[in-house]
């Protein structure tokens, strides 16, 4: 079996370093096989990538946003477990995407992050989805994303 990490080095995947919270809650729980992921921003070297769908930010960019909330969470997990190589697969992500009302691609924004973990993960990366609009996200970000893992 091909380790997840081959993957991300023949697609140029790197994940930065994990996020630390910015409340009272922890960034990964653990119940039995599962890992729940709290909801990852779009925060990358620091900055916070704010604006909403539609409004400030292209829906191209937003799905750009949407990858890196995904990276963030990859390496939430790969800092709890030690190596991605110990997740069995995505189970669920839920994404959501500050936009107007009339912002109605939200589901074309949380592709990316989709796309992210099949790359990493191969067919196995394959999992559950919700995508859904809100008129606004913590800190102003674009796109916050949760999510279940299970692990072997």
């Amino acid at each position: 079996m091909e380790s997840v990490y081959t993957r991300m080095s023949q697609k140029g995947i790197v994940l930065p370093k994990a996020l630390e919270p910015v409340g009272i809650y922890l960034p990964v729980q653990q119940t039995g096989n599962l890992l729940f992921i709290s909801g990852q921003g779009c925060i990358e070297n620091g900055v916070q990538l704010k604006g909403r769908a539609g409004v400030d930010v292209s829906t191209q960019e937003a799905a750009r946003r949407a990858e890196v909330c995904m990276r963030n969470t990859l390496a939430a997990v790969e800092a709890y477990l030690g190596s991605l190589d110990r997740v069995k697969k995505p189970v669920k992500l839920l994404g959501f995407v500050a936009g107007d009302d009339r912002f109605t691609e939200q589901a074309v924004v949380i592709n990316a992050a989709s796309q992210l973990l099949l790359d990493v993960f191969g067919e196995s990366g394959r999992h559950a989805r919700s995508a859904i609009g809100t008129n606004s996200l913590p800190l102003g970000l674009t796109v916050e994303i949760e999510s279940i893992f299970e692990i072997a």
